[in-house]
């Protein structure tokens, strides 16, 4: 931490801070990362075909991150980083879900069942987060950045395709792909780009709730927002699994492997917390800080699946909140979690979201999605590429983008299999792994030499 960053740093991590002053820098959070929140329940609803469920899964979503966003602040028996670790629904398992689903509702099941068996597999793929810190400091070697790196980026890859269809208008929309749906997307692409290169770090950092609303206001003067009832009821408790539970191995393997690597994730995430937080980021009290953070993750995706909600992760974007405020006292973050699960009470919210027109959508995923596909490149690139490193990357990439494009390729074998290494995610993913532990490293000699290469080639 230079000199600067710590005289920005109004309040620490202990400090305790006025009701108002916490209470304008825990909105500034939820303002920061409501759209990301709210984003996968409004794509996996449309693209499933769960429509009639969707306020209800908006709310279960915000009120699922405000509990995991208060445990990670409060850190409750060691559970928990104790910082400003905002839990939000992650778009890393997106792909995997929607084939999931895809595969139940091809079955005949029905939405309620399509929900029962998402919830119930992401319940028990809870449990990998809390395994994991357990044993945390052993499994560096099989998640190192080049693994984690290359898998983030087939996610991101994966993600595009569902963003330009919502861009186009949505699944199976009649006017799909009309120049009236491209101008929404585009606007609001626009606005977000013109946005995000201001130098006002208040635009920058809410470039996409503006950016949407933006959208919303073309498509309301177009003609193009079609609005839709709202929940009769305005205020609801949340029901333990409403849906149901079941669980199928099939569809349980992929999410576990996205559950894994999202861990390595969140490390990151949490250990620039602890930068911008002026704590350590080496040593005990840091290793009690992530496997705290990890197994608050863990607990935050058993709630949200017990709940009717997606799994969470820790969200980066809040970083910038800290630092843009100077306010990290983590008693903000348990300002920011009652806020979220007040918010989370209420359907209606959830009913006011749903209108977001899918062109609009689309327009601002794409921002999100291929902002993954980017942090899986700087990830996989922080350490040089050798020839092996370019081998592993190239092979993993093969395998997952090309079954995934020709899925036909496993039509062959049980459909078991089909189903579990069909999706880039899970392919890519364990070759990666694979590839890294068994193939030898480069000697000295030739990692100087391609460094020298690359250097001299810029």
């Amino acid at each position: 931490m230079s000199d600067t960053n710590q005289k920005e740093l109004i309040y620490g991590l202990e400090e305790r801070i006025s009701p108002g002053a916490a209470l304008l820098a825990a909105v500034q959070h939820v303002l920061a990362s409501v759209v990301g929140i709210i984003t996968p329940p409004l794509i996996i609803g449309s693209v499933l075909g769960l429509n009639a469920y969707l306020p209800y899964l908006i709310s279960m979503s915000l009120l699922a991150s405000g509990i995991g966003t208060f445990l990670q602040a409060k850190r409750v028996l060691g559970v928990g980083a104790g910082m400003i670790s905002l839990q939000g629904t992650s778009f890393a398992f997106l792909g995997v879900i929607l084939s999931g689903g895809f595969l139940v509702k091809s079955q005949g099941g029905s939405p309620e069942d399509v929900l029962a068996m998402i919830f119930g597999v992401n319940f028990v793929a809870a449990f990998i987060p809390l395994l994991v810190s357990r044993f945390f400091d052993s499994l560096r070697r099989v998640l190192t950045p080049l693994v984690t790196g290359t898998v983030i980026a087939l996610i991101g890859i994966s993600l595009i395709k569902v963003s330009i269809t919502d861009w186009g208008g949505g699944h199976g929309v009649a006017n799909f792909g009309s120049p009236a749906n491209l101008g929404l997307g585009a606007l609001t692409l626009l606005v977000i780009i013109a946005l995000n290169r201001s130098r006002n770090r208040a635009l920058r950092l809410s470039a996409i709730v503006i950016g949407i609303g933006v959208g919303c206001v073309a498509a309301a003067l177009t003609g193009h927002l079609a609005i839709q009832p709202l929940p009769a009821q305005w205020f609801a408790l949340p029901q333990p699994f409403r849906f149901g539970f079941n669980f199928s191995w099939s569809i349980f393997i992929p999410i576990a492997l996205v559950s894994f690597i999202s861990i390595l994730e969140a490390v990151g995430d949490l250990t620039a917390n602890c930068m911008i937080s002026q704590q350590p980021i080496e040593g005990e009290s840091f290793r009690k800080r992530l496997k705290g953070g990890i197994m608050a993750d863990g607990v935050s995706c058993m709630v949200a699946a017990m709940f009717s909600s997606f799994p969470n992760t820790t969200f980066a974007q809040n970083n910038g909140v800290i630092q843009m405020t100077g306010v990290a006292s983590r008693y903000v973050g348990m300002y920011i979690g009652v806020i979220l699960l007040l918010l989370g009470l209420f359907p209606v919210v959830g009913g006011l979201l749903q209108q977001i027109p899918a062109p609009v959508l689309g327009g601002a995923t794409l921002v999100m999605f291929g902002s993954v596909v980017a942090a899986g490149i700087r990830i996989m690139t922080q350490n040089p590429l050798g020839r092996r490193e370019m081998l592993i990357i190239a092979i993993s990439f093969g395998i997952g983008l090309g079954i995934e494009a020709v899925p036909e390729i496993l039509g062959q074998f049980p459909k078991i299999i089909g189903n579990i290494f069909g999706h880039a995610v899970t392919s890519g993913g364990i070759a990666a792994m694979v590839l890294n532990l068994l193939m030898p490293h480069d000697g000295p000699e030739t990692v100087k030499a391609s460094t020298a290469t690359s250097t001299s080639a810029r």
